[in-house]
């Protein structure tokens, strides 16, 4: 999603820009990175690529989330320093954060207590990454490896497989689904009261190109969020209200819910001069537009099937 969001950013194509898909480049085959890498030599890496899922997906496929995302960080960053790639922008998740930390979320917080169990495997590859880019700068300062912490981020080319795909995906094509369905009531995992901060993934691809171009004046790890965040219960409302359902959401409480909160601090941010700029209901509207783009492009294909 934070790709092809920032393939589609106005200002991009000002830089020669590789974009090789999975088929191209297995991230997860060390020889093939190194090679890609040797034969390309890019000025600069933007690290985007992950496996990336909900709550269940990651309780499903603990292995997958953990080794999938370690093996990408890894063969990248270590394929990139012997190829002699002197920048490298490390996107990495504000799942790092310890459960129990005291919000908003600092970047020294990172390691400083245990991490939420249900996304464990994500967010122990996640620090790996983001350490091994500092251990890098720090043992030759002819490496500059940077890290950009995102909040929880939704918009266009988001997921939503209810089986895998985040809780505003989620949460669109549910109520989508019972208004075009006729049904009259929405379920919400848990009571609804855990708090989230979601931006919008244009606005992370806008502070991405900001960030190209600033590159020297970034610290070594950032937090890129909005600074306030809303319940699972407001965000289903919104949702709700964009879609024009007027069904009851009701909470199923057998339902894992994650943290109770994942606030950010943004204090690193504002001081380097960038905000998010898409309203919380402009965005929803825009990444339901484009479910339904998506689902006219599915329901076309299923009928010439």
């Amino acid at each position: 999603m934070v790709g092809r969001n920032l393939l589609e950013h106005p200002n991009i194509q000002s830089f020669d820009i590789l974009s090789p898909s999975r088929k191209q480049l297995d991230l997860l085959n060390y020889a093939s990175v190194e090679e890609y890498l040797f034969s390309h030599s890019p000025d600069m890496i933007i690290h985007a690529a992950g496996k990336v899922g909900g709550i269940q997906a990651n309780l499903n496929h603990p292995v997958q989330f953990l080794s999938e995302n370690l093996f990408m960080g890894l063969n990248l960053l270590l394929a990139a320093k012997k190829t002699n790639i002197r920048k490298i922008l490390n996107l990495s998740s504000s799942c790092m954060y310890p459960r129990n930390a005291a919000n908003p979320l600092t970047e020294e917080m990172i390691l400083k207590g245990e991490l939420e169990p249900t996304n464990e495997g994500y967010a122990l590859a996640k620090i790996v990454a983001a350490r091994m880019c500092q251990y890098i700068t720090s043992e030759d300062k002819n490496f500059h490896y940077k890290t950009l912490i995102p909040c929880n981020i939704y918009g266009r080319w988001d997921k939503f497989d209810l089986e895998s795909c985040h809780m505003i995906p989620a949460a669109i094509r549910k109520i989508h689904e019972a208004k075009d369905g006729g049904k009259n009531e929405v379920q919400i995992w848990g009571d609804g009261t855990a708090r989230r901060e979601f931006m919008y993934a244009g606005d992370l691809a806008n502070c991405i190109v900001y960030a190209i171009k600033r590159f020297d004046t970034l610290p070594r790890a950032m937090n890129i969020g909005l600074g306030y965040d809303y319940t699972v219960n407001e965000y289903y409302e919104v949702i709700a209200g964009v879609i024009g359902y007027r069904g009851q959401l009701v909470h199923d409480m057998s339902k894992p819910v994650g943290m109770r909160q994942k606030l950010v601090d943004i204090e690193k941010l504002k001081k380097w001069g960038w905000k998010a700029e898409t309203g919380l209901e402009t965005g929803i509207a825009k990444t339901y537009e484009f479910y339904l783009e998506q689902k006219r492009e599915s329901d076309k294909v299923s009928s010439c099937e």
